[in-house]
């Protein structure tokens, strides 16, 4: 579960949205196929505020609290108001940082909305179900959703734009490295002096899958927005 502030209080943050995986509620086992397509999330709005808007959408960066129970017998297998010291835990939508079911149930949703969601197992945990997280086989899923906040995502045509200084569709060590030294420099977060050409090296390690030494708009666009 990542370590996420409320809204507001470091969303300047794009290092760590850039750079870091993001798992709200880990899924080692995906839902198996065949199924899913005959099974659908149930959807029920709690609350609807009148300010609608922004609505989520694949991408986007959000904030929400939830609980999971387990519709056999309605037990409690996940809190989250009872991880990093109460914080709403960040997201990315649509993008498998959650099981694909919560990645449906949250989609169109506004901030301030509450839903409760059923997931099958088809797109929860499947036959595998997940032991760690005291969820057995072939179980159905009910989530109670509040969302915080919709924010533009890590991987956005503004945070691309934002990087990429001379404006040639792709990021050059130089970029990225001067975009290292402003978000340091925004969080004031003491660092060992190595950090910066170790988080630089892990940056075009992982993004960089043609090794020319630029990670170009399609490297970096992995959510696949249609701008760049």
């Amino acid at each position: 579960v990542p370590r996420r502030r409320p809204p507001g209080s470091d969303m300047g943050r794009g290092l760590s949205l850039l750079l870091l995986p993001l798992a709200l509620l880990a899924a080692p086992a995906r839902a198996e196929g065949g199924s899913a397509a005959a099974e659908e999330v149930q959807i029920e709005v709690l609350h609807l505020p009148e300010a609608c808007s922004p609505k989520s959408k694949k991408g986007d960066l959000l904030n929400a609290h939830y609980d999971g129970f387990l519709a056999s017998d309605g037990s409690k297998f996940y809190c989250s108001r009872t991880q990093n010291e109460g914080h709403p835990k960040w997201f990315v939508l649509g993008v498998g940082q959650v099981i694909k079911g919560l990645d449906i149930a949250m989609m169109n949703m506004c901030p301030g909305e509450k839903r409760k969601v059923t997931i099958p197992p088809s797109l929860a945990y499947g036959q595998q179900g997940y032991a760690q997280g005291k969820i057995p086989p072939n179980a159905t899923l009910i989530f109670e959703i509040e969302l915080y906040a919709v924010n533009k995502g890590p991987r956005s045509v503004e945070a691309f734009n934002q990087i990429d200084k001379d404006g040639d569709k792709k990021l050059s060590e130089l970029e990225i490295s001067q975009y290292l030294k402003e978000e340091f420099a925004r969080d004031g977060k003491k660092r060992h002096p190595s950090a910066h050409d170790e988080i630089l090296a892990d940056i075009f390690k992982k993004n960089d899958h043609d090794g020319d030494g630029f990670i170009s708009a399609k490297e970096y666009n992995v959510y696949q927005h249609d701008e760049l």
